[in-house]
């Protein structure tokens, strides 16, 4: 008995195709801004390799320039938006004497 072809295989090797996301001439450096926050997600947290389709030593050098782009204050440590918008105060918070004894 002949076992069926698999026709999935294709579609593998069309994932391996596709362009490396670091060309050869890309700088890896926490000065290069375009470069690093492309392996960066919205909430601001370091993509995985399998994720940036990185090898190991490429993946390390990303991780040391965006820590040290976060330490030199060119990238924030944290990405929340909500933070920093401005809501309306409670009437708990409005004034004193407003508590009930």
């Amino acid at each position: 008995m002949d076992k069926p072809k698999r026709r999935f295989l294709n579609s593998k090797r069309l994932f391996h195709s596709r362009l490396p996301p670091i060309g050869s001439g890309d700088q890896i450096d926490y000065r290069n801004m375009s470069l690093i926050s492309r392996f960066i997600s919205e909430q601001g947290k370091i993509l995985s390799r399998r994720v940036n389709r990185l090898n190991l030593k490429q993946q390390r050098l990303i991780t040391s320039a965006i820590k040290q782009a976060r330490i030199l204050s060119l990238l924030p440590f944290l990405n929340n938006e909500k933070q920093f918008e401005r809501t309306k105060p409670s009437p708990r918070t409005l004034g004193f004497g407003t508590r009930k004894k």
